[in-house]
C-alpha cells in the first residue's frame, strides 16, 4: 500500500485528543489525521474512566485510520496501535511492555498505557477507527498499580519523539491489515505479547463474574477462558490478573 501521509495536529491543552479526532473522522478526515496534546482535561480511558496526567509527562495521542475491517475483526485496529507502542517503546528506551487483554500495557502487572478505540461510521467508504493512547513516560498515576518509562529506564523522552517512532511503527505494520494473511500475523505478534494468556485471571463483567485459565485471542479478539463451566469467550469485561495466592 502507499505510505501514509500523516498529518499532526499538537494542541497545549484539549479536553480530549479522542474526541477532536472523531469530529474530524466524521467531517471525512482522511488516514494518516492524528492530533497529539500536552495535556487533557477530559482525557477518557475504558467505560469512560478519567485519564489525566501532569503536562507533558505523558504521550497522549489518536490516530485517525481506516482499515476494511468488519465489526468482527476491528480490534486488529487496536492491536495495531498496542504493538507499534510496544516497539517504540523498546526502540526509545530499552523499556518492553506486554499486553493486558483487552487494551493495556503493562510491565510486571503495572500499567504504563492504555488505549481507548473508537468507531466512527461513513456513508460512502469505509469507516475510521480512532485509537487513542495514553503512555506514561515521566510520572505516573499515584494510589493505582502503574509505573512510567522514566522510573523503569532512567530514560527521559519527549513525547513528540516518541510520537514520530510509533507511527513509524504503526505504518510499517499497516499493510498487515489489508490481508487475511497479514491479520493472522498480526495476530501471533498479538499472543507472543500478551501477559494475559497462561495465566489465572478473574473476568469482571457487567452480570457475572468467572475465573479461570487464559488460553488464547480467538480471531475476533476475544479472550477464551477456561472455568469451571468450560471455555468462554469473552468480548467485554476487566481482567485482574490473579497471584499464586489468590488463584488457590
Amino acid at each position: 500500500m502507499e505510505p501514509i501521509r500523516w498529518q499532526v495536529e499538537e494542541f497545549e491543552s484539549i479536553d480530549s485528543t479522542n474526541t477532536w479526532l472523531k469530529a474530524a473522522a466524521a467531517d471525512g478526515a482522511p488516514e494518516g489525521r492524528v492530533a497529539r496534546a500536552d495535556f487533557q482535561t477530559a482525557g477518557r480511558g475504558r467505560l469512560d474512566r478519567k485519564w489525566e496526567a501532569p503536562v507533558r509527562s505523558a504521550l497522549l495521542v489518536s490516530i485517525l485510520l481506516r482499515p476494511p475491517l468488519t465489526d468482527e475483526n476491528r480490534y486488529v485496529a487496536t492491536a495495531l496501535v498496542a504493538l507499534s507502542a510496544r516497539a517504540a517503546l523498546v526502540r526509545l528506551s530499552g523499556v518492553r511492555p506486554h499486553l493486558k487483554w483487552p487494551n493495556d500495557l503493562v510491565v510486571d502487572d503495572l500499567k504504563i498505557a492504555g488505549i481507548l478505540s473508537e468507531f466512527v461510521p461513513s456513508t460512502n467508504g469505509p469507516g475510521a477507527v480512532i485509537v487513542g493512547l495514553g503512555c506514561n513516560l515521566s510520572a505516573h498515576p499515584d494510589g493505582v498499580a502503574s509505573t512510567d518509562v522514566l522510573s523503569l529506564s532512567g530514560v527521559g523522552l519527549d513525547p513528540r519523539s516518541v510520537l514520530d517512532v510509533l507511527l513509524e511503527e504503526v505504518e510499517r505494520r499497516r499493510g498487515e491489515i489489508e490481508t487475511k494473511e497479514g491479520r493472522a500475523r498480526l495476530r501471533e505478534e498479538l499472543r507472543d505479547a500478551m501477559s494475559t494468556l497462561g495465566r489465572i485471571v478473574r473476568v469482571e463483567r457487567p452480570r457475572d463474574t468467572i475465573t479461570g485459565l487464559a488460553t488464547d485471542v480467538d480471531d475476533n479478539g476475544r479472550l477464551l477462558v477456561e472455568g469451571p463451566e468450560g471455555l468462554v469467550a469473552v468480548s467485554v469485561g476487566d481482567i485482574v490478573h490473579l497471584r499464586l495466592e489468590e488463584e488457590q
